[in-house]
């Protein structure tokens, strides 16, 4: 069976178990005409299929050695693929509900999700729920999986920003009234998020914020006064933070031996990786970097594997891949907002903004552009929580262009 009929018959059965009409007899949202559900974006979901796909070989090509080491010795060398396996199956199945539901609930109760993310920060940080990894408190155990509050916080700014600028739509021009309640919003989720800490979350979700204010239509000025600030306040956190100054002086001068064994460690091995692959890379399977000379090579630093093992052509690959998905992404939701279905649009820019800013940073973290930050590569590194936020994302997507190209054919007739 192929994508788009498992897609029909899954909307299908949504409906009908919850004692709708059957799909034939449902209106679309412009309430004129028959949905087909079966109309959406198939391109953006090959894409999307193929980052997944990529994404869970590499991983266990980067992982399938780390039994190797005294810290996994009681892991199985498909520990982790089993892992992210079991995460993609979790992260397909609630993809498939989300797209069932209408973006009208995800409007009306935008700000709801906010405080669920709000509480769900607070709660990580409490010693009896919060479980610490690497001295750093940011995940939530449920057994099967361990969850990380900061995924669905990106979410939730990009629901609860889109949210805020439909209801906010006459004071754009009031810098006070437009931005000051997004700024205490975001100033709390950033307090939480460092408290963790997890400088990195922030940053995308500061940058979600603000991307998704500039396109609402908040005044030029305002935005690069925003962004003067909010620059400004990350200088301010870094100065006064040795940890994070001495990682900024690593990156600046990796090869530096004051640094290269320590601070810029992961940096160093990161471009030997990168190196060694050359145009074509070692082949799959064969990085040398993965055998516990690059921390983290299954996380943060998949990019770097991939470069070793597939080369400059993986890579660019990769890139290319990222870069149609977030353009597409945001033509979803220009169409959307062309509709006048500005919270809708909105949000799905601001998703094309979360997956494009984090892919970005994380690319330019393993080539040496940008300083190390505990950031994953969207849809392809390790990591449960992230796969799942990310695949819910990706059908809060689809449904925008569902209900899309539905209005539109309803505007034809």
């Amino acid at each position: 069976m192929n994508v788009a009929a498992t897609l029909r018959n899954w909307f299908a059965f949504g409906r009908q178990a919850a004692g709708a009409l059957p799909v034939r007899d449902r209106i679309d949202v412009a309430g004129a005409r028959p949905a087909r559900l079966l109309a959406f974006d198939q391109a953006l979901l090959a894409v999307v299929c193929t980052l997944l796909a990529l994404g869970l070989v590499m991983v266990y090509s980067a992982s399938v050695a780390l039994p190797d080491n005294p810290k996994f010795a009681s892991y199985a060398p498909t520990f982790f693929l089993q892992r992210h396996l079991l995460a993609l199956g979790i992260g397909f199945v609630v993809a498939l509900a989300v797209v069932q539901v209408p973006m009208a609930f995800w409007e009306k109760h935008a700000p709801l999700v906010f405080v669920i993310a709000l509480v769900l920060l607070v709660a990580v940080l409490l010693p009896f729920i919060g479980k610490v990894v690497n001295n750093a408190r940011r995940w939530i155990p449920l057994g099967i999986m361990n969850f990380q509050p900061s995924e669905l916080a990106k979410l939730a700014i990009a629901m609860y920003a889109a949210s805020y600028m439909v209801r906010k739509m006459d004071v754009k021009e009031n810098f006070f009234r437009a931005v000051w309640p997004m700024a205490v919003a975001v100033f709390f989720v950033g307090v939480l998020l460092l408290r963790q800490p997890d400088m990195g979350a922030f940053i995308v979700i500061a940058t979600i914020a603000m991307g998704i204010l500039f396109l609402g239509g908040v005044n030029g000025r305002m935005f690069f006064l925003i962004a003067a600030v909010v620059v400004a306040a990350f200088a301010t956190i870094i100065a006064f933070d040795d940890l994070r100054r001495a990682r900024i002086l690593a990156y600046l001068d990796p090869w530096n031996p004051a640094y290269a064994q320590g601070k810029a460690y992961q940096l160093t091995h990161s471009l030997i990786a990168f190196g060694r692959g050359e145009f074509f890379g070692q082949g799959l399977g064969s990085s040398v970097e993965k055998l516990h000379y690059l921390p983290e090579a299954h996380t943060d630093f998949l990019l770097a594997v991939i470069g070793e093992e597939l080369g400059f052509v993986g890579v660019a690959a990769v890139i290319v891949l990222f870069f149609w998905m977030t353009r597409r992404i945001f033509l979803i939701g220009r169409q959307a907002v062309a509709l006048d279905r500005v919270f809708a649009g909105l949000m799905v820019q601001g998703i094309g903004i979360w997956m494009g800013a984090q892919a970005f940073i994380n690319m330019g973290v393993n080539l040496g552009v940008l300083p190390t930050k505990g950031l994953t590569l969207p849809l392809m590194s390790y990591g449960g929580s992230a796969i799942l936020m990310n695949l819910v994302a990706m059908a809060l997507v689809l449904r925008v262009d569902i209900e899309s190209r539905a209005m539109m054919r309803g505007g034809a007739g």
